[in-house]
């Protein structure tokens, strides 16, 4: 099986901690040159020198914010003016939790351009030199609620159900070019989001948060939380030239959890 991702050049959002950092580190141990892009270039140096080298490999990193689109779509052109790209894994913090029905129209237009636009900006950006190669992997990190909403984060269901339709339509588009485009759906991932979800569930419910993490476990055949490295080695797999055939799939990453096929 061909894993190895020896001359790719790989750009990974959200790639300063949680699961775009972990995914950047897999990337890099099956060869890829990898470009981390985060808001925080401190971090995002940290996250740098974690990296393996071992293949001779250069990594760099981009400091950018998806808030703002168009400044992030600015960094990249000059990137590309530098390097190809033949893999992009779309990754960025989720928005907020709260029901839907109490969502301002503002939270889901915000969370609309940091994800789906600031997706179709960087994939517009790096498919001229995916089709020249003949070799394109897109991967999006949303969330299992593609599959069954989540209580509590109405503007995140919302939102990632939108990417993943926007991510389907791609595939059927791009296959033709040697790219696919999957999404990768983590479920309860051991992450600052996630600590952060249990925080407020915990402020609102009265109960402690270690007890909120454990009935979470209950929800979960496998009986705990993911760690960001397993949702990575799924990103890593799809980016490799063993994958060229998978394309256009919501693949979870989440223990058993999610309850429809």
């Amino acid at each position: 099986m061909e894993l190895s991702l020896k001359g790719k050049n790989a750009l990974v959002g959200g790639s300063s901690k949680g699961i775009g950092k972990a995914a950047a580190v897999e990337l890099a141990l099956l060869g890829a040159n990898v470009t981390l892009v985060s808001r925080n270039p401190e971090r995002l140096a940290a996250a740098l020198g974690v990296l393996d080298q071992s293949r001779g490999q250069h990594h760099d990193f981009l400091a950018a914010d998806f808030a703002e689109p168009e400044d992030l779509k600015r960094k990249v052109a000059g990137l590309l003016a530098t390097k190809p790209i033949h893999i992009l894994v779309n990754n960025t913090g989720g928005p907020p939790g709260g029901p839907a029905a109490d969502a301002n129209p503002g939270e889901f237009l915000a969370a609309f351009h940091a994800h789906l636009i600031c997706n179709h900006l960087l994939t517009q950006a790096v498919l001229p030199s995916m089709k020249t190669a003949g070799y394109g992997r897109i991967i999006n990190i949303i969330s299992t609620s593609v599959k069954q909403p989540l209580d509590g984060l109405g503007v995140s269901n919302t939102i990632r159900g939108a990417v993943a339709n926007w991510a389907k339509t791609m595939a059927n588009e791009l296959g033709q070019f040697g790219i696919t485009v999957n999404n990768v759906l983590p479920g309860a991932t051991m992450t600052g989001r996630l600590d952060e979800i249990a925080e407020a569930r915990s402020a609102k419910s009265g109960i402690s948060k270690e007890l909120v993490f454990e009935n979470w476990k209950k929800e979960i055949p496998a009986r705990r939380i993911g760690q960001p490295e397993e949702v990575a080695a799924a990103v890593a797999f799809l980016a490799s030239p063993a994958a060229a055939y998978i394309n256009g799939i919501n693949l979870p990453v989440d223990g058993g959890r999610t309850k429809s096929l």
